[in-house]
Parts: C-alpha cells; structure tokens; sequence
C-alpha cells in the first residue's frame, strides 16, 4: 500500500527535527492535535548498517502504535547502506521511507549527505534507486531548492522527479539560505508545473515558513495544485498548530493551564521512554528537554520568572513540583 496515495489533498506533516520529533515528541503533538503523517528524526544508514552505530539508529526508529502512519526519516550517501536499511524498515512498523537530500547541518553535509546530495546528482539517483529497489514501502525524497543558488532548482527538481517518487517535499529555500531569508513561494507554480510534465503521480508536498493550519488553508487556496504542507518550527509557537487552535496568549481558548497540562503529559512520556532505555542499557539525558521548555512557557503573565525555576530544575519530578505550584496561584 501507498500511504502517500491515501492521504487527503492538502495533507499535513510534522517535519523531521534533530533532536525533536522521536517517539516522545510525537506522543506529545499526537495529543495536542496529530497531522496527517509524522516523521522520524534523522537516521544515519551507514550506522544503521554498522555494529556499532545499528543500536542508537534503532533507538531513533522506535515508533508506537499511536505514530502510525509514520515514515522513517534516513540520510546518508553510500547506496548499498540504503539498500540494507530499505529492506528491514517495513517490519520495523513504518508505512514509508524518506531520503534526506536537504539538511543543512555542516557535519552532515562534509559526510556528503543531506543538502551535499545536491551537489552529486548521480549519487543521489543511486541512493532513491538503490531503497526502492530493496522494498515494497513507498520511498519518497526531502530537499531544497538547491545548495547555493535559488535557480539550481531547475535542473535539480527534474533529477529527483524522474525517479518517481512516491512523494517529493521542497523546503522552499537554498542550502546557503538555511531560514535567513523568507520561503520563495513565489516559485510554487512553476515547480508545480515541472511536476506536472515529470512525474503527475509524484505527490507535492512545501516546507518553509509554514506554521499553522489556517496558513495551510490559505496556501492551498493559492496553489490548489500541492498536495501536503510541512509546519516544522511552528510547533514551539504552538503545538497544537495542525488543530487550528492557538493559546490565549496568541488570541486563542488555550488556556495556561491546558499548556501546563501538556508540558506534564510530555514528562510522562519522558519518564516512561527513560525506564525503557535505561532498562536496556542506554541514556535518556535530561538535560536535552529543557530546550522544550519554551513550547509550554512563553508569552503570559510569569511565564519569565517559571521558566527561570524550571531550568534550575535536575529532574522530571522537580518540573512538576515547579509547575504545580504555579498553576495553584492561578
């Protein structure tokens, strides 16, 4: 099955984030109001493919039953590592794969993944043909307009098209532009029209500067033609952003306390995903979830002085502590 098939026109997706959208984050956003589609966070192949890197790449594959449907997020530039991991997804529980062609980060593209694919189109072939060829799920590709310049995307776009993936998601800015610039929708039809002529089957989905559902709404308006809208950082705005509900504080019915609710749903996804790697031997560190913080904890009355406590805090329980003291002076 396809699941790209079987999603509605104007279909959503949590981008992929490093260090974000693992299997916690995603039981968090699934409560607050799920999109159409999640995605893993990155996976490398080439650990995934080693003994020593294939158990932290497992870790960041461990899904649950409320992701579904849910595609697999991996990077990397060695074909074969693709073909490998491409054949054991499937009975991992993911209804898709996703081939990184567009992160921007520094050390992965001096490993030739992410974005540096767009500077080795022949690699890139290799790496989507290769994964499709060792499985039966749906391969699919994430990209930019191109490494350097905005124009690149004319013979860039046309490469990936004619491998015909199952669906191709265009974050609407160049590698050297990373979010320094605004998204060039501007260029929306006439990537649309290559798709068209390429690959009509091929769904469309835009990534940049989208944040929320009613923005969702308005592009789909303007450009009936795409087919899915990726929101990425507009969840530390709002993590009910996929709902069409904001906080108070946004002018919404969101209330203090139902983001304070949330923030202690999320530590006991935590804490519950930290006995199980413990349990096996592995880390959860704490540390990484203060950067969270500012999801819950911004732009209301206190909101400074409680995100002071909660950073003094060492642990889950000490975050509780903090935040019911809070909500009993509400």
């Amino acid at each position: 099955m396809n699941i790209w098939q079987n999603l509605p026109k104007g279909f959503t997706i949590l981008a992929p984030m490093e260090g974000v959208t693992d299997v916690v984050f995603r039981q968090v956003i699934e409560r607050a109001g799920r999109p159409d589609l999640f995605y893993t966070e990155f996976t490398n192949v080439t650990s995934y493919a080693s003994d020593k890197g294939r158990h932290d790449a497992l870790e960041r594959l461990t899904v649950c039953k409320k992701d579904a449907p849910i595609i697999a997020q991996i990077w990397g530039k060695i074909p074969e590592h693709f073909a490998l991991i491409a054949r054991e997804l499937e009975g991992l529980g993911f209804q898709g794969l996703d081939i990184n062609m567009g992160c921007p980060d520094r050390h992965v593209n001096k490993a030739g993944g992410g974005a540096a694919m767009i500077r080795t189109p022949e690699l890139a072939v290799a790496c989507i043909n290769e994964a499709k060829r060792n499985t039966n799920l749906p391969v699919s590709v994430k990209t930019r307009l191109g490494f350097t310049y905005v124009d690149e995307y004319k013979n860039w776009l046309p490469i990936v098209l004619r491998q015909q993936v199952a669906n191709l998601t265009i974050h609407l800015r160049t590698r050297k532009e990373m979010s320094k610039v605004s998204a060039h929708f501007e260029l929306i039809p006439e990537i649309l029209k290559l798709r068209d002529e390429i690959a009509p089957e091929t769904r469309l989905t835009i990534n940049g500067d989208i944040i929320n559902s009613r923005q969702i709404q308005e592009l789909h308006q303007i450009y009936p033609g795409v087919d899915g809208f990726m929101i990425g950082r507009g969840v530390f705005v709002n993590p009910y952003c996929f709902t069409g509900r904001v906080p108070i504080s946004q002018g919404g019915d969101i209330s203090v306390r139902e983001l304070m609710e949330l923030f202690k749903y999320h530590l006991k996804c935590f804490d519950a995903r930290k006995s199980e790697l413990e349990a096996i031997g592995s880390r959860y560190p704490f540390e990484p979830l203060k950067r969270m913080f500012k999801i819950y904890i911004n732009s209301f009355d206190g909101a400074s002085d409680l995100r002071v406590k909660l950073m003094n805090c060492k642990n889950t329980d000490e975050l509780r502590s903090v935040i019911d003291e809070f909500l009993m002076q509400e």
